[in-house]
């Protein structure tokens, strides 16, 4: 579980074909305490670690290649690292679980004073959780959203998360991780999802508390 608060950048440093998967190696721009075992966001992916010296190395499979972004980096890159959030930390931004949902592609870029605005398109089947205040990570970065409908989003970057974050040097046409917050998702599951006759509002309708 993460935050969406990116502790530090990384650079790749290696991509190794393993099959049909990946040996993807960053280099931290500074030592943030990781060990092998330990869960990595990387770009928002939840990822182990499975090496770490000067180099960090994560095995990608290749359904999180199919789902995420991260099949597209190159040497050089830089990616968002966050390490998994303690019980005693603070939740900063918000519940974040590396589970990534799907890619958006960035569609408009625009400088307003001081802040940058992004639009994303985004796929219908995360545009059903995103709402208008609420909060959406991108390639790991926690975000609230500005407006919102059934096929874009947009958002606003302050300074600060342009120099601390890699969301900065993306433009139009480039691809990010979308994760939506989760407690949308359960929300939905538990009132039944797609059908009304099931879960919560099923039930409700059973005793006769919500009218057909």
């Amino acid at each position: 579980m993460f935050t969406g608060l990116v502790e530090t950048f990384g650079t790749v440093s290696a991509v190794k074909n393993t099959g049909s998967g990946i040996r993807l190696s960053v280099r931290p721009l500074s030592d943030f305490g990781v060990r092998t075992g330990d869960s990595v966001s990387v770009n928002g992916v939840c990822l182990t670690v499975t090496g770490h010296n000067r180099d960090t190395s994560f095995d990608v499979s290749p359904e999180t290649l199919r789902s995420t972004n991260l099949g597209e980096l190159k040497i050089n890159d830089r990616v968002n690292l966050e390490r998994a959030l303690r019980l005693s930390d603070r939740l900063g931004g918000h519940i974040v679980s590396g589970h990534v949902d799907g890619i958006g592609t960035i569609k408009d870029k625009k400088k307003a004073g001081e802040y940058t605005f992004y639009t994303f398109e985004s796929p219908a089947e995360i545009s059903r959780y995103i709402v208008k205040k609420g909060s959406i990570a991108i390639d790991g970065i926690s975000l609230t959203v500005v407006e919102h409908d059934n096929r874009s989003f947009s958002v606003a970057i302050i300074p600060h998360t342009l120099t601390a974050t890699n969301i900065g040097e993306k433009g139009i046409g480039d691809r990010v991780n979308l994760e939506a917050d989760i407690i949308g998702k359960y929300v939905e599951k538990l009132l039944g999802g797609k059908d009304p006759d099931s879960g919560l509002m099923g039930l409700l309708k059973e005793k006769g508390f919500l009218n057909e």
